[in-house]
């Protein structure tokens, strides 16, 4: 009995008093929407993000190109000086770096191993 008198002043109540429709939530921008990365990206981000839409990497974040490490195809090391110090992993599983000097000019040998590296020039972004 009790429940039967809840639902009907729940009827009533519904249908006398009709609250007044509730807005379609709107989105948060007044421009029409929610701004995208490039849209909302500001200083270095932004910059990072141009670059790499136009294919660079500035900051070397991206896996570098393989080489042979061949006289003819050696592996390309970027420096903004005449030289660089290398380190070579000889052996996919070997635990020891051999380190080498590595000048601006013609492709050097790795000591140990014999793969080719080359120093070559590079500029940073800012």
């Amino acid at each position: 009995m009790a429940a039967r008198l809840l639902l009907r002043g729940a009827l009533r109540a519904a249908t006398t008093c009709r609250a007044a429709p509730v807005p379609a939530l709107t989105r948060g921008m007044a421009a029409g929407g929610i701004p995208t990365d490039e849209e909302q990206a500001t200083g270095m981000e932004r910059i990072i993000m141009k670059a790499m839409q136009e294919g660079s990497d500035p900051y070397n974040m991206m896996k570098p190109k393989e080489y042979a490490g061949s006289k003819v195809d050696p592996h390309l090391v970027p420096s903004i000086t005449n030289k660089r110090i290398v380190g070579c992993v000889c052996e996919e599983d070997n635990t020891s770096v051999v380190w080498f000097w590595l000048h601006q000019g013609e492709a050097q040998r790795c000591p140990s191993c014999g793969s080719h590296y080359k120093l070559v020039a590079h500029e940073l972004p800012h």
